[in-house]
């Protein structure tokens, strides 16, 4: 009956798109500063191909999750949905690299798996990359709230205004969806709890049986599609409501004056950027 509650519980694991007001450092800093730092640290993850590098970086991402007063057993939940496609990314990325490494010394050969000593650093770092990806996001929707991160979007978007570029509406768009996404893991969690009050066999899914949970899955995606329909309309019509225009030049509430701590933690995201490059350049 547990794995039953938790076949329905879907919310519980989805971390993106929640706000978890912990009043840490981090959420009061600069929603401008998180958003360049954030774009830096992945940029020094997808520059290094270097496994303890890639880990040390994976070690920063969590030690900020401290820092933010986010707990470990929290923010690790949502990577617990994506467990299987993790497992079948690391194979696939073991069997192809290790098929195109044609130069590195092979440790194990059998059939069409071939693992050679560059494949499996290599399958390492890409499986802590979407890890560390899927931590980041979570980590700027927790300690960020919806309005602070529009605001943030669109101040960094507004020099391209000047060659036609729609600022604005882009961060509307960027807001939506984040704010969207609990909304509806929680349609989800509805619909099936609905389809199987009906005697479906929605809630009989096994986490690492891909195909079987699929299956179960799979007459969720019509209802889910038609009520994501449904509200995008009500959205539409409580923003026709409230006079929205496209375009129109517009005030906000929220004015944000950039700190010293700001400064300095865009700073020092530029400093991991040049740091991790120079070591890669010293390991290649």
């Amino acid at each position: 009956m547990r794995d039953m509650a938790e076949n329905f519980e879907l919310l519980r694991n989805v971390t993106i798109g929640q706000y978890i007001p912990t009043g840490s450092v981090i959420h009061r800093l600069d929603p401008r500063a998180k958003l360049i730092a954030l774009t830096l640290i992945i940029v020094a993850f997808t520059i290094t191909l270097s496994p303890w590098i890639t880990l040390a970086l994976v070690g920063l991402v969590f030690g900020i999750a401290r820092l933010a007063r986010i707990p470990f057993a929290y923010l690790a939940r949502g990577l617990l949905p994506i467990l299987p496609f993790l497992f079948i990314i690391f194979v696939l990325q073991i069997i192809f690299r290790g098929l195109g490494d044609v130069q590195g010394r092979v440790i194990f050969e059998w059939w069409f798996l071939r693992i050679t000593e560059n494949s499996w650093p290599l399958a390492t770092v890409g499986i802590l990359r979407v890890i560390a990806f899927l931590s980041l996001a979570s980590l700027l929707t927790l300690t960020t709230t919806t309005t602070h991160l529009t605001h943030g979007i669109e101040s960094l978007l507004s020099p391209l205004r000047l060659i036609g570029f729609p600022a604005h509406e882009i961060a509307l768009v960027f807001a939506i969806a984040f704010r969207f996404v609990p909304t509806l893991i929680e349609e989800l969690d509805r619909v099936a709890r609905a389809q199987a009050s009906r005697l479906g066999n929605i809630g009989a899914t096994t986490r690492w049986r891909l195909d079987k949970t699929l299956r179960a899955r799979l007459p969720l995606i019509v209802p889910l599609f038609l009520s994501a329909l449904r509200r995008g309309e009500e959205l539409i019509l409580a923003m026709e409501a409230r006079c929205y225009v496209s375009g129109a030049g517009r005030t906000r509430f929220w004015h944000f004056t950039p700190t010293t701590l700001d400064y300095a933690v865009v700073i020092g995201a530029f400093a991991l950027v040049a740091v991790v490059w120079w070591l890669g350049s010293r390991v290649g």
